[in-house]
């Protein structure tokens, strides 16, 4: 698959087996590979027959902040890196995001090459060149957009993610089903829902099938709209103004990125019906998948139980504009991009968020 950000093309190869990415590209001189302690080992097996300088990070969302972009900056400087040269990061969200950063500021942009080793970076992170870090308890407060040149997802790879993020990419794969006007991902995913509640039971084919439609989901609306100016892009949010207050709310680091995003679609269900946008009936089928897959979907949530704490970090949402909130909410098919402003409305969300608004 190809796809073209505004200035920037992106090629997008998606295999079942690693072995393969050697195919993909061979000259890989004059790069840094970058990776954390989960992904070094499979970073340091590509390594092997090129020899080239590492950077290896701490895991983790607590570590995704400017002292990482740091560590990668160094090591592409001592490395005599030039502006030509390319950054290849082996690793999910966290660190396409730290590393396709770095990239956007070294020496003014240089090449970056991602390998998408979980299944949330392979359904949403890997294409569109959202970059950044965390900063002042902020999610993702600091970034820009900078599109890898070249994706790389290799399905195997999967073998070898813990339960927590096969789930956390789980709820990425579901809040793009929901987004698409027609059912066909919605589908696949509901009638596959026992083997897909683990990696080791989901059909390898049916695997490939989800992550080619999502990617391919995802590539269209960005390339629609590349630096979210438009109305497509914000769409992709659905969930996130909640899911990210969530994870500011519980200390970042301490929900993963799906489970608050799961945990915010369902508030943004639950807001949608009740300014009238979302049919109950929908946002019920939304519900009992989401549920399906064993997501913490109480209000209050256990580890987030102020409303205030939560409305407070929904004040200070990147996607807000000119003094409204905006939530992305489901509708008869899709979604919508909502600004939040009247005294009502606003009582409406601190109803959600004390758990008083129920579907």
């Amino acid at each position: 698959m190809q796809f073209l950000f505004g200035e920037y093309p992106t090629d997008v190869k998606i295999s079942h087996e690693f072995q393969e990415i050697e195919n993909y590209n061979n000259n890989f001189s004059n790069s840094i590979i970058i990776a954390d302690k989960n992904t070094a080992f499979i970073a340091e097996k590509f390594n092997k027959k090129y020899n080239l300088p590492q950077c290896i990070l701490e895991s983790g969302e607590e570590n995704k902040n400017w002292s990482s972009v740091e560590k990668i900056l160094s090591c592409a400087h001592n490395a005599k890196l030039g502006r030509d040269g390319i950054f290849i990061a082996f690793g999910g969200g966290v660190i396409g995001d730290l590393s396709g950063f770095a990239a956007s500021i070294y020496k003014r942009g240089c090449r970056f090459f991602l390998i998408s080793t979980t299944l949330l970076g392979m359904v949403d992170a890997s294409v569109g060149g959202k970059t950044g870090f965390d900063f002042l308890e902020i999610k993702n407060l600091i970034g820009s957009f900078y599109p890898a040149e070249k994706v790389y997802i290799p399905l195997d790879a999967l073998s070898t993610l813990p339960q927590i993020e096969w789930k956390s990419g789980m709820a990425e794969l579901i809040k793009t089903a929901v987004l698409c006007e027609d059912d066909i991902l919605f589908n696949l995913i509901l009638e596959n829902t026992e083997s897909l509640k683990e990696y080791k039971n989901a059909d390898k084919e049916l695997l490939l099938k989800l992550v080619e439609k999502a990617v391919s989901f995802k590539g269209s609306i960005v390339s629609e709209d590349p630096k979210e100016t438009g109305s497509k892009r914000v769409l992709l949010n659905l969930g996130h103004t909640f899911g990210h207050a969530l994870e500011s709310a519980c200390g970042l680091g301490n929900i993963s990125h799906g489970e608050a995003v799961a945990w915010g679609m369902l508030r943004s269900c639950e807001l949608g019906c009740a300014l009238g946008i979302t049919p109950k009936e929908r946002a019920i089928k939304i519900t009992r998948l989401i549920t399906e897959f064993g997501y913490n979907i109480a209000c209050p949530h256990p580890l987030a139980a102020e409303a205030d704490v939560l409305f407070n970090a929904i004040k200070n949402d990147k996607k807000n504009k000119n003094n409204a909130l905006r939530f992305i909410v489901p509708d008869t098919k899709g979604a919508l991009s909502v600004n939040i402003e009247s005294e009502k409305d606003i009582n409406t969300i601190m109803t959600i968020l004390k758990g008083e608004l129920n579907l």
